[in-house]
């Protein structure tokens, strides 16, 4: 399992320190939620924010973009150091076109799906991607509970894959802590991203760690 804690939830006067604990704890990723105002409610990070942090940081930036006309600044987001980058298959006219951009500036390309959108649509699109951002709560809001359901999307995804042999990892995004994930593991998520459970803990370090122990697998 990678570990994604989700920046959105840090102390936004204190990014440096949360990307220090981010290093302490071990994450594989950062996640970093753009949000425009208009795909989504709220705003959130920009360009020089992503750009700050991925100077100030080792660890590759998965930047989830949550906007409208995703084209329109994906070329700026991928050189201010998106290493991971996701658009979202509902603001996306030109998916497949979007994609090859993605991977032509260096980074892996993502699909982000909403809770009420099928995982069917992305079956012609599916050997374009490096991964898919399941999301298991609405996307714009930090802190939302998580949708059972989401785990019924990733399983449907993960059986598509190995029938397909296809090497694209699952993400999910949205209301995953210490006491739900070992379900979202087993459900055939690969990468989990993690906001409120940990920069809302007294202890972010022993936070990231408790999720990463109880998201172990068994397997052989």
């Amino acid at each position: 399992m990678l570990l994604a804690p989700s920046i959105l939830a840090a102390d936004p006067a204190n990014f440096a320190s949360a990307l220090d604990l981010c290093a302490e704890g071990g994450a594989d990723l950062v996640h970093v939620d753009v949000m425009d105002g208009h795909f989504v409610p709220n705003l959130s990070f920009g360009l020089p924010v992503l750009e700050a942090l991925a100077t100030r940081s080792d660890l590759p930036m998965d930047v989830h973009l949550m906007v409208s006309n995703p084209e329109r600044l994906l070329d700026r987001y991928l050189e201010a150091g998106a290493a991971w980058v996701s658009v979202h298959w509902e603001a996306a006219t030109h998916l497949d076109r979007l994609l090859q951009r993605i991977r032509e500036g260096g980074a892996r390309a993502g699909v982000a799906l909403n809770p009420a959108t099928p995982t069917e649509v992305l079956v012609d699109v599916l050997e374009a991607l490096d991964f898919v951002l399941v999301m298991s709560v609405n996307p714009g809001f930090a802190g939302q509970r998580f949708r059972p359901y989401a785990l019924n999307k990733a399983r449907k995804l993960a059986s598509e894959i190995r029938h397909r042999g296809l090497e694209v990892m699952i993400e999910m995004d949205g209301g995953i802590g210490a006491d739900n994930v070992r379900q979202v593991v087993d459900a055939g998520v690969e990468i989990c991203v993690a906001g409120s459970a940990v920069f809302g803990h007294p202890d972010p370090v022993a936070a990231m760690a408790e999720i990463r122990r109880n998201g172990r697998t068994e397997r052989a």
